[in-house]
């Protein structure tokens, strides 16, 4: 399998992953909007990373290394870059709260409509940027 194909292949879960985003939110489970927004993120970075050539490590917030390789992409989506590495960034520290919560941190109770608007918002983002990096 080519890393163009592997990152299609990304592409293809993220994109399913945003239809189920506008059910959990429907619902009102908020933070399973969150934690999933974080999964469609990591996917569509990591699909980046892979379209350009880059095998990407094997952790949740890749960000950084897509702007440590800002010049193996169009200079009109550098500060779109920038943009979806804080998306990855936050999303990443709420991954597992979001997920499993904590002694004191009630995910169902905690996470409020805000948060799943932003997190929402953050995901289709980039997925946006990595559809216009890579080609369909």
């Amino acid at each position: 399998m080519t890393y163009i194909n592997l990152a299609k292949s990304y592409m293809k879960k993220a994109i399913t992953r945003l239809k189920a985003l506008d059910l959990f939110f429907k619902e009102g489970d908020y933070s399973d909007v969150v934690r999933e927004a974080q999964e469609i993120v990591e996917l569509s970075q990591k699909a980046i990373l892979r379209y350009v050539g880059i095998d990407p490590p094997k952790w949740h917030d890749v960000g950084g290394i897509i702007l440590e390789h800002a010049d193996k992409f169009p200079e009109g989506l550098h500060k779109e870059l920038e943009e979806i590495a804080r998306i990855s960034k936050w999303l990443r520290k709420e991954r597992e709260l979001a997920f499993y919560g904590d002694i004191d941190f009630i995910p169902t109770e905690e996470y409020t409509e805000k948060d799943a608007l932003k997190a929402m918002n953050g995901a289709k983002k980039v997925v946006d940027v990595a559809l216009r990096i890579i080609q369909p």
